[in-house]
């Protein structure tokens, strides 16, 4: 029924446009995702009173998700948001879009979760994240009839910084493996592989089909400056890799065969969903029949699409048509080693 389960945190993402002196004055990690409680959201937030600022619905899963859907896919969600605006609105424009949800995805407690994404002039984005009611993700959420029935189950590592949605995505592993779905994982951020390494080694179990990186957390998780010893060690964990490299593209490693694909040289003004976009891009390749190199070709084609906006995803539906259109007409070829 589906071509990908995603499982993920539910979060409304803020997006504003800030001077690097806004980020010194709260002490906020340039480029990096923080974990906040509701009382320093709200200092942000009272801060940033005077800034304009984009609301969409994200998550990093949720915008893999999207590009699944959008690109042609069909995609399922499992998530948990509060009844309340915040939770209306992220349901509201994810069904829109077609992506079908939990039924019981709402709950009467709580507050659903935010990001406030900050971009500096250099296009780095620093997300502060409020997970609110994310953090009790759960078994309960999930939807086995749906990951059964899936091609792919997509979970993001973020999942690993709560006990609840860590349980939610060791449950859905296991599943997916005993339906015979094929298993994907993003590492997420370099703080999820600092902090909850633990936890992520426990999403992983004996290992998955594939695992989405970049650079700095493959290095960060194998302890090396050197990716070819990060490649040594990720293979030990998935059974293929797809590692994002920035404006050089992508190295794609398949039966240990490394393919280095080629980025596209744009001007970026936002990073934000650079590395989902691509996850949400190979995945909808590999369902449409892309080889490796292919696959990895369109998602460093709809990453490089997508950071010369502001905003972690694309606008509308139409816009995930446009690029994949505009990729047909001329996909880059890798270099295999």
């Amino acid at each position: 029924m589906y071509d990908v389960y995603g499982l993920g945190n539910a979060l409304v993402d803020m997006e504003y446009r800030v001077e690097d002196s806004f980020l010194r004055r709260h002490d906020i990690a340039k480029g990096h995702m923080t974990l906040v409680d509701e009382d320093r959201l709200d200092a942000l937030v009272a801060d940033l009173e005077s800034y304009a600022a984009e609301r969409l619905s994200g998550g990093s899963a949720a915008n893999t998700i999207l590009a699944v859907q959008g690109f042609g896919g069909r995609a399922f969600y499992s998530c948990k948001l509060a009844e309340d605006d915040t939770g209306a609105f992220f349901l509201e424009d994810l069904r829109a879009a077609g992506v079908r949800t939990n039924l019981n995805a709402r709950d009467k407690d709580g507050k659903s979760g935010r990001c406030l994404v900050l971009v500096t002039p250099d296009a780095e984005r620093s997300m502060n994240t409020f997970l609110g009611i994310s953090t009790q993700l759960g078994v309960p959420e999930i939807d086995e009839a749906a990951l059964a029935t899936a091609r792919y189950f997509y979970v993001e590592g973020y999942l690993s910084s709560s006990p609840d949605s860590l349980a939610a995505a060791i449950a859905c592993r296991e599943l997916a493996e005993h339906s015979g779905v094929k298993t994907a994982i993003s590492l997420s951020d370099p703080s999820m592989v600092e902090f909850f390494r633990d936890n992520l080694e426990k999403i992983l179990g004996n290992g998955v089909d594939h695992l989405f990186c970049n650079e700095e957390e493959a290095l960060s998780w194998a302890r090396t400056d050197r990716l070819d010893v990060a490649v040594a060690e990720l293979r030990d964990i998935a059974r293929s890799l797809n590692i994002t490299l920035g404006r050089k593209g992508s190295l794609t490693v398949e039966n240990r065969q490394q393919t280095l694909v080629p980025g596209y040289t744009v001007q970026a003004v936002d990073t934000n969903g650079a590395g989902d976009m691509y996850a949400g891009a190979c995945l909808y390749g590999w369902c449409a029949g892309m080889d490796p190199a292919m696959a990895a070709a369109f998602g460093n084609f709809s990453a490089a699409t997508l950071v010369q906006q502001y905003g972690a995803r694309l606008r509308r539906i139409s816009d995930y048509q446009r690029t994949l259109g505009r990729f047909k007409e001329a996909p880059a070829k890798g270099q295999t080693s």
